[in-house]
């Protein structure tokens, strides 16, 4: 099986391609039949088994009058590689793919933004219109559009990659230091450490909402002379940082305006980080019934900064690393689901 993966170029990141897109693709890849004849197996069977081979296509145009641009260029590429099955993410992708063939099932996924925002909700519902198959990240997403799961779209949420334990990631080499030094120099002693789901710099993220809930916490532990909370923020580190910084954080903090399935919340999950978010996208949903875990109802920094002090006093680490299992949301558990939506439009 061919697959043809469509997504926007992203030029802050080395490759241009999503980690949460790539690390799907890889566990799609990963799914092979070496020998075995699969004729005559379940379905369910095939999807263990399958081979499937993935090249990517990465629109670098912006907008939508850069996207349209792109669709010759995509066209050629389509009639070069002969895929099976077009897998394109975001919803003006997903509609670019669609125009560039007819010939050629498009399955699209949804991330949050293009169902949120109300200037691209319009080109995300014509490619739902026109693609094979929708997959949304999110319940409340199919919700906003009045999807119906099992009639042409699915709710599969992106999966991720399971860490490492921090007993086992801690030894790992970060240059001349080993992870748990350099946790270390990032997370002085004498302080609580808050990780902020992002880089400060991101409006979508709202830091302003974070530094005001953490000011609130930290005006009360000038009175009763409590360790201060540090905001740190999540930006420039690699994945093993990233883990190492979850695992060793007070609490993980997320403040979002929108979001679709944030995969930030599931990486703190696996880690066992207690975490506090506002009520967007499906972190209600993941988080339901792990206990350290608080979504806030409301957008008050005071609300907030109470959801953070039971964080905080939170003793260890929480359940969440099996909560994710439970929900098979590990990549190989969602890239069997996805091809089994490739075999069925495929009647395969």
């Amino acid at each position: 099986m061919r697959v043809l993966v469509v997504c926007s170029y992203r030029d802050y990141i080395k490759d241009g391609i999503a980690p949460f897109i790539k690390e799907q693709v890889n566990a799609l890849c990963a799914l092979t039949a070496k020998s075995e004849d699969l004729r005559g197996k379940s379905r369910e069977r095939r999807a263990e088994n399958y081979e499937v081979k993935c090249e990517y296509y990465l629109l670098h145009g912006k907008g939508i009058k850069g996207y349209l641009k792109e669709i010759p260029a995509l066209r050629k590429k389509i009639r070069e590689y002969k895929p099976d099955v077009i897998h394109a993410h975001y919803g003006l992708t997903c509609l670019v793919a669609n125009l560039a063939t007819r010939r050629v099932p498009v399955v699209s996924t949804y991330h949050g933004s293009d169902i949120n925002k109300p200037k691209v909700l319009p080109f995300s519902k014509v490619a739902m219109w026109l693609s094979a198959w929708n997959i949304f990240v999110s319940k409340r997403n199919m919700v906003l559009v009045g999807a119906v799961e099992g009639k042409k779209c699915s709710l599969i949420p992106c999966g991720i990659n399971l860490p490492m334990l921090w007993s086992e990631l801690q030894n790992q080499k970060v240059e001349q230091l080993t992870l748990n030094q350099w946790v270390e120099t990032v997370l002085p002693k004498g302080k609580k450490h808050v990780l902020f789901a992002g880089a400060f710099d991101n409006d979508v993220k709202d830091p302003e909402l974070a530094t005001a809930a953490v000011a609130a916490v930290n005006s009360e532990k000038l009175r009763d002379s409590s360790e201060e909370l540090e905001l740190i923020e999540l930006k420039g580190y690699n994945r093993d940082q990233v883990n190492a910084l979850m695992y060793n954080c007070d609490a993980f903090l997320l403040t979002s305006k929108t979001e679709g399935s944030p995969q930030v919340i599931k990486e703190a999950m696996t880690c066992g980080c207690p975490i506090v978010s506002v009520d967007v996208g499906d972190v209600a949903e993941r988080t339901e019934g792990v206990e350290g875990c608080f979504v806030v109802p409301s957008r008050e920094p005071n609300d907030i900064a109470e959801a953070l002090k039971k964080a905080i006093a939170f003793k260890g680490r929480t359940k969440g690393r099996e909560r994710i299992i439970e929900m098979r949301l590990a990549n190989e558990q969602v890239a069997k689901r996805i091809i089994k939506i490739y075999e069925q439009i495929l009647n395969v």
